[in-house]
Order: structure tokens, then C-alpha cells, then sequence
């Protein structure tokens, strides 16, 4: 993919703790940087906000997160997150999260959330107006 390919970018530059004693960003906080990137493309959209869907009693958890290392960011650096919706299902949806410095990819990671009941932990099927909105965001990119 390409930075061309998402609809949705958030800026972040690395700050002095989230790196090591290597000086590079230790490898967990990526997944911050993906969450962070999918809570910004969230508030972005059309949707209902994280705090309007909890008070529903549904939320979205993670499924499954995987995430490919290239590069490392170091302190300071200026980095995109890139954020997609890739594949949306009657109940879940995989987000794909590439992290740039520059033009320079450094990781990719897909996220799979789950829509279910805050109480049960159940799966439930997604609205169908949020499926509408997420599949165009698919689309776009086929």
C-alpha cells in the first residue's frame, strides 16, 4: 500500500517515553499509535462516538492485532498514521494501520474489532448504516 491508499491520516511526533535504551520507540507502543489512529478516524467519521456507543451497552474490542515492523521511529520524529477500514462482517471489521515517517513505511498492523455487548462480551451484529459507511470506505480502495 501507499499513503495514497487510506482516507484518513493523524499526525503524531514521538515523544522522549516511548523510547528505549536503544533510542528507537519500544515495539508496544506502536499498538498505542494504531489505537490512537483509530480513535482519530473514528472521531473523524460519521459515526457515533466511543462514549455514545458505550453508553449503548456495545462497544468494539480487539479481536486479533498484528502488527510487521520495517523501521523504527526515533525520538521526535514526526510521524502519519494511516488508518482504513479494510473488511467489515455482520459483527466484526479489520482496520489496517500503516505508520509513516515520511514517505518511509515503518509499520503495517490490521486490527480486528469486535462489535459486542459491554455486559455479555457477546458478539452483535454491527448497525447496518455503520456497515453502509465502512463499506464505502472499503470500496474506495478496491
Amino acid at each position: 500500500m501507499a499513503k495514497s491508499d487510506f482516507s484518513f491520516t493523524h499526525p503524531l511526533r514521538v515523544r522522549w517515553s516511548e523510547i528505549d535504551q536503544q533510542a528507537i520507540v519500544f515495539n508496544s507502543h506502536y499498538l498505542t499509535y494504531c489505537d490512537i489512529g483509530f480513535t482519530e478516524y473514528w472521531r473523524r467519521s460519521p459515526l457515533p462516538s466511543f462514549v455514545q456507543m458505550s453508553g449503548s451497552g456495545h462497544e468494539f474490542f480487539v479481536k486479533k492485532a498484528q502488527l510487521e515492523y520495517h523501521q523504527s521511529a526515533k525520538f521526535d520524529d514526526e510521524l502519519d498514521i494511516c488508518v482504513r477500514c479494510s473488511r467489515v462482517g455482520n459483527s466484526s471489521m479489520q482496520i489496517t494501520t500503516e505508520i509513516y515517517l515520511q514517505d518511509e513505511l515503518l509499520i503495517n498492523a490490521e486490527l480486528t474489532y469486535v462489535y459486542a455487548n459491554t455486559t455479555t462480551k457477546k458478539s452483535t451484529s454491527i448497525p447496518s448504516e455503520w456497515r453502509e459507511f465502512l463499506n464505502s470506505e472499503v470500496k474506495l480502495k478496491e
